[in-house]
């Protein structure tokens, strides 16, 4: 079986050898230095394919995000932090010594003409640079090979997700209120500009997945009530899983953090088929997933903080996914990247028990 039908196979429940081995997401910076520390061997350059992985879905490099780009300006540097104006135009505080998100400083959209002008000068659907590059010889060397093509990923496509890179944080989540009208237009607009892309793409290739990502979720919940997802993102949605639906995609994904339970049963409805990385600590339990959303296929739920735990403790973690690794629509990983605490010895460790868990020879 290849790794596209494997991946395909499991995520709409169909029988399948085994379920994919992935190792998707891989160690800070500074975990990485640790295992350095801890004798990793040089060879071994990534956090995957010294361990023989299968393979993960290609993303088709086409640009769905502000075209022409937005090139990264430094502004400021010192020993502590850089400060920087990013790809989509965000002014950024990053620490260089330590794992930390961005502080964020300024977003480029503060009301509706600020949104007018960045459209006219970065959201055209019909720029030909969106379409550069050579994303035809590699989807025809991935088709070959039998991989899982997917179109969409961060931070590019999503349709909470990019109201938030446009408005910041708070700011958006106040303009569901206070501007509602400019968030369904900023929403149908990058609808738009993510079809128009994707038509290209799918008409001269069998695509598989579709991606959006949202992290729209904290551990206490969505941002948003399953009311505001309905009214401006459920549109959105449908419209994406038409399409996808016309062009034989079988796979519409979402990437949301925390605990999405509110908001699964609308998203759901609306043609999402595959969720994740369930995070333990927001609450989500695979198993209890599994058994209350049984159309959804689910990716992640291996609580990564058991990895620092040691051998024992990694072991207990996988055999307590295992009943909904059992029930299938489920490809079982960690809940997000691999924190500094873990040590080299236990992500080896992890690595052979979760091979020996999904029965990769």
């Amino acid at each position: 079986m290849t790794d596209r039908e494997r991946f395909v196979r499991t995520i709409l429940g169909e029988p399948v050898d085994r379920p994919p081995y992935w190792l998707t997401w891989g160690p800070w910076a500074t975990t990485w230095r640790r295992w350095e520390r801890e004798g990793k061997p040089e060879h071994v350059t990534d956090h995957r394919t010294a361990f023989d992985p299968d393979e993960l879905p290609r993303v088709v490099p086409v640009n769905c995000g502000p075209c022409p780009r937005i090139e990264t300006t430094v502004l400021k540097e010192d020993q502590e932090t850089v400060t920087f104006i990013d790809g989509w135009g965000i002014k950024r505080v990053n620490f260089k010594n330590h794992e930390s998100m961005s502080q964020f400083l300024e977003f480029p959209v503060k009301n509706r003409k600020d949104w007018e002008r960045f459209k006219e000068e970065r959201l055209d659907p019909d720029h030909p640079a969106r379409l550069e590059g050579d994303w035809r010889a590699l989807c025809a060397e991935w088709t070959a090979q039998g991989l899982p093509i997917q179109l969409g990923y961060f931070p590019d496509v999503g349709i909470y997700g990019s109201v938030r890179w446009l408005l910041g944080d708070e700011e958006c989540l106040m303009a569901f209120y206070t501007m509602p009208d400019l968030l369904h237009e900023i929403m149908g607009h990058m609808t738009s500009v993510y079809l128009t892309v994707f038509e290209t793409v799918a008409n001269e290739f069998q695509v598989d997945m579709i991606h959006i990502w949202e992290d729209m979720c904290s551990r206490q919940g969505p941002l948003i009530g399953p009311d505001q997802w309905i009214e401006f993102m459920g549109p959105q949605y449908r419209r994406i899983k038409a399409f996808a639906e016309r062009c034989g995609i079988p796979v519409l994904s979402v990437d949301t953090d925390g605990d999405p339970d509110l908001i699964a049963p609308a998203m759901i409805d609306a043609g999402v088929n595959y969720l994740f990385p369930m995070e333990v600590a927001a609450g989500c339990d695979v198993n209890q997933w599994r058994a209350k959303y049984p159309p959804l296929a689910l990716m992640g739920g291996i609580d990564k903080r058991a990895l620092a735990q040691g051998p024992e403790a990694i072991d207990a973690e996988l055999a307590r996914v295992r009943p909904a690794l059992e029930k299938g629509r489920y490809i079982p990983e960690l809940d997000h990247l691999i924190p500094d605490d873990v040590s080299w010895p236990d992500y080896c460790h992890y690595v052979q028990r979760l091979r020996e868990l999904v029965g990769k020879p």
